[in-house]
């Protein structure tokens, strides 16, 4: 694929987005505050603000009192312009959030099935009704909603290799594009926490993070020089099957050695069963509440315990060093099971004692690391308005996966 070039429309499409972040950063701010804060000229940002005016997306609150020379005219993201609606779903799990447009949080509601939901007119109906309650719980119409995120796990995967509820929801866009009637973006959870930790967490002061998810898979959202990167075919950050040990552990995608196999919750599980075959902990569900137990044990002062909290800290110590050896980042933000006071007080210290040992030259010499509240369904709700602002031409240079 050729590297397009960059047009001055580019250029201000991707200022509007800088001028949109530092903007919901603030809260409230004036131009001239959002030209310090971006390091964009003030007629730059003053032409932006323009563009976001006419379109209803930022408002103007009135002019400060108090302020030196002229008076300045306040302004912020215009939170009642819209709603956006992030949903993630599984084959028994649903959960629709609704946002304003300023990406403030109105309502959620969660759906739990006793049976796997898979079948592409079921898995349709669920999204649909899900989106219908939580936009009544949040006293909103279909007429408000600016776009619809959805959030798939492995979800930009191809239905070839996609979980069942992904496949039927590929297999059967032009049916739920039709049944929800509303602009809709797909994307996985790993882009969705990149995005998040660029318009709302991190990212925000920083051009480069990488934000590590952990759970019953890993992987990584990566956001450098201030954009998220999406790879080829958008399935960069797939760090939970690059390799830790070679001809190490079998793991669930077939290959040998790779980090998800240690530090998935059903890796940390096998480090114990390796260390105490009889250990009690090691029979149950892989759940977030066997890790729990584990640390327990471990602040207990279980033997078995401690050696596998310490030992999972080692892996992820040396997991990480690959990512700053790789890409440099600023700031590592840790989000999933690690990120519970819990487990990153007790496991923090070995991670960056072996992150720093492992580091190529000064690479994690100023690395910070983070744990993040905002989450993915935030990051789906960002990129829902960033694809609605292209929708309107502001946005011309992301690659925003659409229906």
């Amino acid at each position: 694929m050729a590297v397009a070039r960059l047009t001055s429309r580019d250029i201000r499409s991707e200022s509007r987005l800088v001028v949109m972040r530092a903007l919901l950063a603030a809260g409230d701010s004036t131009r001239n505050e959002l030209a310090d804060a971006t390091g964009l000229s003030l007629a730059t940002v003053s032409t932006i603000v323009q563009d976001l005016l006419k379109y209803g997306i930022v408002a103007e609150t009135g002019l400060l009192a108090g302020t030196v020379g002229r008076p300045s005219t306040g302004l912020r993201v215009n939170a009642d312009r819209g709603r956006v609606v992030g949903v993630y779903v599984e084959d028994r799990y649903l959960e629709a959030t609704v946002f304003d447009a300023a990406l403030g949080e109105l309502a959620t509601i969660e759906a739990v099935s006793d049976e796997p939901v898979q079948e592409a007119d079921d898995v349709i109906d669920w999204i649909v009704r899900g989106l219908d309650a939580a936009l009544e719980r949040a006293q909103a119409k279909r007429d408000d909603v600016l776009g619809v995120g959805i959030l798939l796990p492995g979800g930009m995967q191809r239905p070839v290799k996609a979980e069942p509820v992904a496949s039927a929801i590929w297999l059967h866009l032009d049916r739920l594009r039709d049944r929800l009637d509303l602009p809709v973006v797909i994307d996985n959870p790993l882009k969705a926490i990149a995005t998040a930790e660029l318009w709302l967490g991190a990212g925000r002061r920083f051009a480069n993070v990488v934000a590590v998810s952990l759970g019953f898979g890993v992987g990584a959202g990566i956001v450098q020089d201030g954009a998220v990167v999406r790879g080829a075919t958008n399935s960069a950050g797939e760090w939970g099957h690059s390799l830790l040990a070679f001809e190490g552990r079998r793991c669930q995608c077939g290959r040998r050695g790779c980090v998800e196999a240690y530090l998935g919750v059903r890796g940390v599980r096998q480090t114990l069963a390796e260390t105490d075959p009889g250990h009690p902990l090691t029979e149950g569900p892989d759940t977030f509440g066997f890790l729990e137990a584990l640390v327990d044990a471990a602040e207990a002062g279980d033997a078995a315990a401690i050696a596998t909290v310490e030992r999972t800290a080692e892996f992820l110590g040396a997991a990480l060093a690959d990512l700053v050896a790789v890409l440099n980042p600023e700031v590592i933000a840790v989000t999933g099971w690690a990120s519970a006071p819990v487990f990153h007080e007790r496991m923090m210290p070995i991670i960056r004692r072996r992150v720093l040992a492992d580091s190529p030259g000064d690479a994690a010499a100023d690395l910070a690391f983070e744990f993040p509240t905002r989450c993915g369904m935030d990051g789906i709700a960002a990129i829902a308005l960033e694809r609605y602002m292209r929708d309107l031409g502001l946005v011309t240079t992301r690659v925003i996966p659409a229906l």
